[in-house]
């Protein structure tokens, strides 16, 4: 697929959204939709046999939802992936990780998304207060063994794609190990 053109249609200091102009293979004509967002961290906070999740009001959902620590950098900015991951889990969490092991990468919506992000298990745990941003205000945590976790999954208190994602990653690397 060629881009012909492209024009951002909308931005604001979390994401852009653009519509381009494309030729497809066979020569047809079209136009595709795409928000872009930076890349963003998730961490596994993994404790012996539990992890910590947080808990916040999604917006777009119009509920609130369990998941794993995540984000990106404040306006649109990229940041290193391994920092970020640090970040994101001292700020909603406070916890600090002696060790941060990559886990993988993760498309979130890549038919609409350019958005990438990265997962990490933190391990070796300290903790400490979070500092969270003024949208993470309602923000709660609490740690979950992987049975309570998975049941969570299975009940749908856990939903969110990225987390269901990591687990997998995290699945996999056990298996390696």
């Amino acid at each position: 697929m060629e881009t012909l053109g492209s024009r951002e249609v909308y931005a604001n200091p979390w994401m852009t959204v653009r519509e381009d102009d494309v030729r497809r293979d066979d020569g047809s004509l079209g136009i595709y939709g795409v928000v872009d967002k930076p890349h963003f961290a998730l961490v596994i906070p993994l404790d012996g046999g539990r992890v910590h999740l947080v808990e916040q009001f999604r917006y777009p959902v119009g509920a609130r939802r369990w998941e794993f620590p995540q984000g990106t950098a404040p306006d649109r900015l990229e940041v290193d992936p391994a920092e970020l991951a640090a970040r994101e889990l001292r700020e909603e969490t406070g916890l600090q990780a002696g060790r941060m092991e990559k886990l993988g990468e993760i498309d979130v919506a890549p038919g609409m998304s350019s958005q990438r992000g990265s997962v990490f298990l933190a391990t070796e745990l300290v903790e400490g207060p979070h500092e969270r941003e003024e949208t993470e205000q309602d923000m709660r945590t609490a740690w979950f063994s992987r049975a309570e976790f998975e049941a969570m999954v299975r009940g749908g208190q856990v939903c969110d794609a990225q987390s269901l994602a990591a687990w997998v990653l995290l699945g996999l690397s056990e298996k390696i190990r």
